[in-house]
């Protein structure tokens, strides 16, 4: 039997809040309006709300928001963002509308994240105020996130903030909301190849260096290359190449250069920096005087089934009927760096329409969600 739920009648609503977040334009960075709009519902839940802004230009200033409030037992935090993408041509209203048509709630931010940041406060209400709980929100995780979640951390730990379990709040349910829960991802690297060469006449290569062939040769080992087979909770990594330059408009005349961009995405067998070095290895063998520069935007991870995604599953299947899913698929996601300080789930709203045009949410899932948050948090307060 799930807990019961406090009920009043000046409970937040969690349509007129995703609604209000929505109408804040809030493209990455996010600009100050949207987390004052978020402080607005918190403050009179007895939150105590730091706002602080790091960061300069090129990938700042981001402002992020750490919300607490105090209480006995373990400590839930709440992760999210509050950033969205742009939302591009062909909306068939604002995306910036909040609209609810028919049962649908529209506007960029509805799914990925505005809806469930609004669905967690609803909840905080629905639940019983006893244990500690924190909002950590940052303004740039569809951005570099170089300022965001990972200052949120620090300003975490220079505080003192060590929270037992993280919920993240991104759209896992793929198909119905509660068949999924994200338990790890996949780590991601980017990796730019650049190889010189002597530019020439074609009729003369004596006297050049076509840096094309020795790029297809270092790809050609690269592309044959099986990282591993998976395993019982990761797929298997893969590399693919995304890009290839040359920028040779004449076509009698070998190139002076030639580049290649690879992406990587690696399940918890490997390493990013050992996969940088393994391909700048390959790299060197054919084009010695090649350059390798990488960016591993974050290592796989994975919080073994434990008490956090049992009293999840647990809160799901009380209010869907449904048992979900422990998922690692799917891009990656702040969690990355959350899942360092302690267990880390994600679950969230499904995810159909996140990134594109009339992105929308069933005003059902959101009343749902906000209802199994509640749960959880009344769970958590009980162990």
């Amino acid at each position: 039997m799930s807990p019961p739920m406090i009920s009043s009648p000046m409970l937040p609503d969690p349509i007129a809040l995703a609604q209000a977040l929505i109408r804040a334009d809030s493209v990455t960075p996010a600009p100050a309006m949207v987390f004052t709009v978020l402080a607005a519902a918190l403050e009179p839940l007895g939150f105590a709300i730091d706002r602080f802004v790091t960061g300069e230009a090129p990938d700042g200033p981001v402002e992020n928001m750490l919300a607490t409030r105090a209480g006995t037992g373990r400590h839930l935090a709440f992760a999210g963002h509050l950033d969205v993408v742009p939302p591009g041509e062909g909306w068939t209203g604002s995306p910036w509308s909040g609209e609810v048509r028919g049962d649908m709630l529209f506007g960029r931010g509805a799914v990925d994240m505005k809806g469930a940041i609004a669905a967690f406060v609803a909840a905080i209400a629905r639940a019983p105020r006893t244990a500690p709980l924190s909002l950590t929100i940052t303004g740039d995780e569809e951005g570099p996130a170089i300022f965001g979640t990972r200052a949120l951390i620090d300003r975490m730990a220079d505080r003192g903030l060590a929270p037992d379990y993280i919920i993240v709040g991104e759209p896992t349910s793929a198909t119905r909301l509660g068949d999924t829960i994200k338990i790890g991802r996949r780590g991601s690297v980017n990796i730019w190849i650049d190889v010189p060469g002597r530019q020439g006449h074609v009729a003369y290569p004596h006297l050049a260096d076509n840096p094309i062939t020795r790029l297809i040769a270092a790809l050609a080992e690269i592309e044959a290359i099986v990282l591993d087979t998976g395993n019982q909770w990761f797929q298997p990594s893969n590399i693919e190449v995304t890009d290839l330059t040359v920028g040779n408009p004449a076509h009698n005349v070998i190139p002076a250069r030639a580049a290649a961009r690879l992406s990587i995405r690696f399940n918890d067998e490997q390493r990013g920096e050992a996969l940088v070095e393994y391909i700048a290895a390959i790299v060197a063998r054919h084009a010695p005087a090649a350059t390798v520069t990488a960016s591993i935007s974050g290592e796989a991870f994975l919080t073994e089934p434990g008490p956090l995604s049992t009293l999840m599953s647990d809160a799901i299947a009380a209010h869907t009927g449904m048992v979900p899913d422990l998922s690692t698929t799917g891009g990656t996601s702040d969690a990355r760096f959350l899942s360092r300080l302690c267990p880390t789930i994600e679950f969230g709203l499904v995810n159909a329409t996140m990134h594109q045009v009339d992105e929308a949410v069933a005003v059902a899932d959101l009343e749902s969600l906000t209802v199994i948050y509640a749960d959880v948090i009344a769970r958590v307060a009980r162990l």
